[in-house]
Formats: structure tokens, sequence, C-alpha cells
């Protein structure tokens, strides 16, 4: 994700819960030039999920990660 930082990325994603609540609420909204509709929550919902995850994986510090323990 080069060029996303963490900051950028909880702001986009504040933008998108935002608009999911204008848009539930019956009203338009734009991001990036994208308008918004309540026909489109699903799509605002998919910003949220990705917005979320990149917000996700920049948040996480460095340490050790277990991907997988196979006992002997």
């Amino acid at each position: 994700m080069a060029g996303i930082d963490l900051t950028t990325a909880q702001a986009k994603l504040t933008e998108y819960l935002t608009a999911e609540t204008a848009v539930l609420a019956g009203q338009d909204i734009t991001i990036d030039g994208t308008r918004f509709t309540r026909a489109d929550l699903a799509a605002v919902q998919r910003g949220i999920e990705i917005w979320n995850g990149r917000v996700a994986r920049l948040s996480r510090t460095g340490g050790i990660r277990v991907g997988e323990v196979i006992p002997r």
C-alpha cells in the first residue's frame, strides 16, 4: 500500500462511516467525486470494509506473528 499511511486510511474510514450514516438517513453524499445514495449502501459498506482493513494493517506494531503452530 505504497503512499497510504495510517492517518490517510483513518480519514477515509471516517469518511465512509459518515457516508453510511448519511445514506441510511436517506441523504446523498459524495466521496472523491462519486455520489452515493441509499441504493449504493452496499458500495459504501464495501468501502468501510476496505478502509477498516487498511487501518488494521497499518495499526499493527512490530512483534512476533505466528501464522500456524504444528505440534510435534
